[in-house]
């Protein structure tokens, strides 16, 4: 049975008891002074009894705090992973022969990217070089194509410059992703090179968020293993280090490991609705909120089930009826020794019931 904490009152009440028990014709009322010292001792007693609760839940790793977590982390060889910025490819316009220095600074509203390749424009006026966000974590992640202005462009190139891919920004690794990292070791402990270890080594790597392991996928002997970022794709910088660290932990007998990224398929979603109490423009929300938590739990090359959004979206406050036209059936995704297809949610388009 658990300890109970007694509160300030019970103290108090406890400690004038005792007191009239040793004293009966002492003045416990609440005017003594009695009254007044066991209340000023139950005081310092309860924050002892505080203390002592706030010990306990530090010696567990799922009721520690900040600190104390690291700490059972640490006995474990375990560490919070450090942010991670976004890398990816930029290109930059301009009169075709002319440089694009590494080091160049462009702009993405308040994001600021820094070129980590040097190219020339060539004959169709574009230069493609690498690029790093200067501020790590998932801020620095950016769409394709989205426009950028380069602060200092040199002789020959425009000030105008795109996103070809910018990708692989996740933020320091939360407590919860750092407990269940713990947990996860202490109750699958290391052996000998399973499934589930391949899947711990990939999420000891800073910028993996995500990892599904995919054994046999190439033949006898080969492991692979799906990583994403932020519930994004991972960088070309984040999917190489893992590869790196698997293949200096995994056994020798193992033939070969991929580490790899998921090959998006983008599924469009078209619905009617018949609703009451609320606009369509409010319905087109909703609906685009509960289908993009339901992708984002979409492990890659698991089905994207029909039945599944059109009962999210029968669960949406002033949705009375639906029609899911589009995906026609389930979409199943592609895994096999060539690509590991991950369900992703296009364009969402809400309509009325006619």
């Amino acid at each position: 049975m658990a300890f109970s904490v007694p509160a300030f009152a019970k103290i108090r009440d406890d400690l004038l008891r005792d007191i009239k028990n040793q004293l009966p014709d002492a003045d416990t009322g609440p005017d003594s002074d009695y009254f007044i010292r066991a209340s000023s001792v139950a005081s310092a007693v309860e924050g002892l009894y505080q203390h002592q609760a706030w010990i306990v839940r530090q010696i567990f790793p799922d009721t520690a705090d900040r600190e104390y977590l690291e700490l059972h982390a640490r006995v474990r060889g375990l560490a919070r992973k450090a942010a991670v910025a976004a890398q990816g490819q930029i290109k930059a316009y301009g009169m075709p022969g002319a440089s694009v220095p590494t080091g160049l600074s462009a702009k993405l509203g308040d994001q600021v990217y820094t070129t980590t390749s040097a190219g020339v424009i060539d004959g169709t006026g574009i230069a493609t070089v690498t690029a790093v966000a200067n501020t790590a974590g998932t801020v620095g992640n950016a769409a394709a194509n989205a426009a950028l202005e380069l602060t200092a462009a040199p002789s020959g190139v425009t000030s105008a410059a795109s996103i070809v891919t910018m990708t692989g920004g996740v933020n320091e690794e939360d407590d919860a992703a750092l407990l269940a990292r713990l947990l996860e070791l202490i109750r699958r402990p290391p052996a000998g090179g399973n499934r589930h270890d391949y899947r711990r080594w990939a999420m000891e790597v800073p910028g993996v968020t995500a990892a599904y392991v995919y054994p046999l996928r190439r033949g006898l002997g080969t492991v692979d293993v799906a990583i994403t970022s932020a519930g994004a794709l991972p960088s070309e910088a984040t999917i190489d280090a893992v590869q790196d660290y698997i293949d200096d932990l995994r056994p020798v007998t193992a033939k070969n490991c991929l580490v790899l990224a998921p090959t998006p398929k983008t599924t469009n979603v078209a619905v009617q609705v018949k609703l009451s109490g609320i606009t369509l423009a409010a319905a087109q929300v909703q609906i685009e909120a509960a289908l993009g938590v339901y992708f984002n739990q979409l492990a890659p090359g698991e089905t994207a089930i029909k039945s599944r959004m059109e009962a999210l979206i029968s669960d949406l406050s002033g949705v009375v009826d639906r029609a899911v036209t589009l995906p026609a059936a389930n979409v199943v995704p592609v895994v096999d020794e060539t690509k590991v297809e991950w369900v992703r949610v296009g364009t969402v388009t809400v309509t009325a019931m006619p």
